[in-house]
């Protein structure tokens, strides 16, 4: 008898429990599709914008279910009249829009085949410029910015007050994207889900990996190193086939780009390839530097990226740690011949920014501006005493200024010999991220901080 009424309870209960999962099945099921109990997937990352070119953009988003793909594009929000899609059933969902036309605006939808998931107004991108071209191109620079901070929410949002009604043509990443172990639940929580409302719809992105992005919990970082087998690389899509400008890396790891006027490289400095390192002179990764480089070098700015500073006193010392000592000593020379402009880097969670230099490449003490200063001026231009611009008279002339710019998130930290006597300006309380507007001859730059105080800023100008 008792067994009889446990068995009926038991029986009971799970109707009941059947009765609700179709009950929430109906409440959340579509009414569009033709079988009303169909639940639509659900979109749990993105989008956000990959490999831009002046003709082709990747669109990137994750949902919680198997579905298709399709993105829906056109100059005019009202008329997205040009489809894009993928008939395979996936959660990461990778779609290239192509044949677009340069430096034009285009809305866009993502979802699959009947449904959308996303789009209206906020969604919308503008392709880059053609190589070459002269204008205003804006380009920020985030490091070590994934770490879920009200730091972290306070710098998105002075950038973005600060660019008002301006696009940002780009937005570039200087490693330690999330913390402190690189994974993928990390990046959802600590970079995606932060930036998904704002900076990542909008606008292109180009990231570098750090030493935390290769923490993955599920390799060591020495195998990591090697086999690249972590979520930075799955989560992100890099231009390494050539088509958004440079020399085609055929690597994930590092790349190069143009927008309009200006080159970009960016650089792993923690990875290997080959089993070297960047600062291996005779590795793949610096042999390919210079190929593009020399490719480059007639271009008007060229801007060199990655997350290992070679000069900083900051959170880390540049003069004992070992990848830092070796960059400064073997890489960055190789930077200087090519006459690159601007070095940006992050690692150390503050920001310390050089005058314009050229040929050191020894310990902090070893500094002697009167050798390697190219310029007395502060390089400021904003009408302070010695304010006047960083002057270059030829293209490639001697003078790269070298910025850590890590505490988009990450805030702290300082070696007691800090400030780095190769730093003209270092701050290591605020944080803050840094912006490059370029126009023509002028390159202006500008950290501005979670306050939305601008502490430092340059201009380098072109004469030639």
């Amino acid at each position: 008898m008792w067994k009889y009424l446990f068995f009926q309870l038991v029986l009971f209960f799970a109707l009941v429990s059947q009765a609700q999962l179709t009950k929430k099945i109906k409440d959340t099921a579509s009414t569009d599709g033709d079988d009303p109990m169909v639940v639509l997937p659900q979109l749990i990352r993105g989008p956000y914008l990959q490999k831009a070119s002046p003709e082709n953009i990747l669109i990137r988003w994750r949902t919680d279910a198997l579905s298709r793909s399709r993105v829906m594009v056109g100059e005019d929000v009202h008329a997205l009249n040009s489809s894009f899609s993928d008939s395979s059933l996936v959660n990461e969902h990778k779609i290239l829009l192509k044949n677009l036309k340069p430096l034009t605006k285009y809305y866009y939808s993502i979802g699959d085949m009947k449904n959308k998931l996303q789009g209206d107004s906020n969604n919308y991108f503008y392709t880059l410029p053609v190589a070459g071209t002269t204008g205003t191109w804006r380009i920020a620079a985030f490091g070590d910015c994934g770490n879920n901070s009200v730091n972290q929410r306070n710098v998105r949002d002075q950038m973005l007050k600060y660019l008002g009604a301006n696009y940002l043509n780009a937005w570039l990443l200087l490693g330690d994207n999330t913390y402190p172990d690189g994974t993928d639940a990390e990046f959802q929580a600590n970079f995606f889900n932060v930036y998904k409302d704002n900076l990542l719809k909008k606008y292109p992105l180009f990231p570098a990996p750090g030493n935390h992005d290769y923490h993955d919990i599920e390799f060591s970082a020495a195998v990591a190193q090697h086999t690249h087998g972590i979520a930075y690389y799955q989560n992100f899509s890099m231009p390494e086939d050539g088509k958004s400008g440079g020399v085609p890396s055929h690597s994930p790891a590092y790349y190069s780009f143009d927008i309009g006027n200006a080159h970009f490289l960016s650089l792993d400095s923690y990875g290997k390839q080959d089993s070297a390192r960047m600062y291996d002179t005779l590795g793949p990764q610096a042999r390919w530097v210079k190929r593009d480089l020399e490719k480059a070098k007639k271009a008007k700015w060229i801007i060199v990226y990655f997350h290992h500073p070679p000069f900083t006193m900051g959170s880390h010392n540049g003069d004992t740690e070992i990848e830092l000592v070796k960059i400064r000593e073997q890489f960055i020379p190789i930077l200087e011949r090519y006459g690159v402009d601007l070095v940006l880097c992050g690692h150390s969670h503050d920001y310390e920014r050089s005058g314009f230099i050229h040929g050191f490449y020894g310990k902090d003490s070893a500094f002697d501006g009167r050798r390697f200063n190219v310029s007395e001026s502060s390089g400021k231009n904003d009408g302070s005493p010695n304010s006047l611009p960083y002057i270059k008279k030829t293209l490639r002339a001697k003078g790269t200024v070298y910025v850590v710019t890590g505490s988009a998130g990450k805030l702290g930290g300082m070696q007691t010999s800090f400030p780095h006597r190769a730093m003209y300006f270092s701050d290591a309380e605020h944080g803050g991220a840094s912006l490059l507007e370029i126009s023509g001859d002028k390159l202006d730059f500008k950290w501005i901080c979670a306050d939305g105080v601008i502490r430092d800023q340059f201009t380098i100008v072109k004469q030639n």
